[in-house]
């Protein structure tokens, strides 16, 4: 059973279970160079003024599934999906909504830090992302 399949089960605990997803994430993100290396793939897929606005202080510009497979690679995307037990096409989704919010949050200070513990900086973003990925009740009216 994947890290997904348990929590959209309802029987996860949010921080037992955040370990391996940003076990996956940390890897996934030094697998492309860590935060220096996105922003060389992004500026070479001529993306490089989107991947700034995550950097900077300014609002995160949005970016879809297919470039995120376009600039990462399929066999990268289908890796990371084979990790958290979703189909490529659901996690190069995941990554295009949630990549804007973690490459924000580890460059609090509006500049990359190379010395940044990318799994710490992950950690604490956990929750929040494991709670976009559970599913929520549906409400009768």
């Amino acid at each position: 059973m994947s890290v997904l399949n348990s929590v959209n089960g309802g029987k996860a605990d949010l921080k037992t279970e955040a370990n391996p997803i940003i076990t996956d994430l940390s890897s996934f993100l030094m697998q492309s160079g860590g935060v220096q290396g996105l922003m060389n793939k992004f500026t070479q897929a001529g993306l490089g003024n989107v991947f700034s606005s995550w950097v900077g202080s300014g609002p995160r510009q949005p970016v879809t599934g297919d470039q995120m497979q376009q600039i990462l690679g399929s066999e990268q995307i289908k890796g990371l999906a084979a990790k958290l037990g979703v189909d490529p096409a659901q996690a190069s989704q995941l990554v295009a909504e949630h990549l804007p919010k973690i490459v924000d949050h580890l460059t609090p200070a509006g500049k990359i830090d190379p010395s940044i513990n990318v799994q710490q900086g992950l950690a604490s973003l956990a929750p929040s992302f494991l709670q976009k990925l559970t599913p929520q009740p549906v409400r009768s009216v």
